[in-house]
């Protein structure tokens, strides 16, 4: 069984709020979890420390345990200073995919031969 800290939504329509469990990964989002261990108000600011609540001896109890937190909660320990995030660098991020370099080559080319038509 592999064990996921993730976040399950709760609230209004358009009102979002998260409860942050221990649940089994094959369970739905919303489905069965086996313990909350937190809760996620993204309706707060930023600066509130309640947008984000932990208990965090049982989050430390169920990675100890082998559970995998998903990438949103793993931001919410890495700032609770509960578990390390890697940093991610994407060089190739900004660079454009192949069918548009292959559009730019071809508008270049369009250009050049328009230029030396004149």
């Amino acid at each position: 069984m592999s064990l996921k800290i993730r976040l399950t939504r709760g609230g209004a329509k358009k009102r979002p709020y998260y409860r942050i469990v221990v649940a089994d990964a094959r369970a739905p989002r919303d489905g069965r979890f086996i313990e909350k261990v937190g809760a996620y108000d993204p309706m707060k600011p930023k600066d509130d420390p309640a947008r984000v609540v932990l208990e965090t001896e049982k989050v430390q109890a169920w990675l100890a345990k082998g559970a995998q937190p998903t990438d949103r909660v793993l931001r919410f320990l890495d700032a609770a200073g509960l578990a390390k995030r890697p940093t991610r660098n994407n060089p190739q991020k900004a660079e454009p995919g192949t069918k548009a370099k292959e559009r730019a080559a071809a508008r270049a080319e369009k250009a050049g031969a328009a230029d030396s038509a004149e």
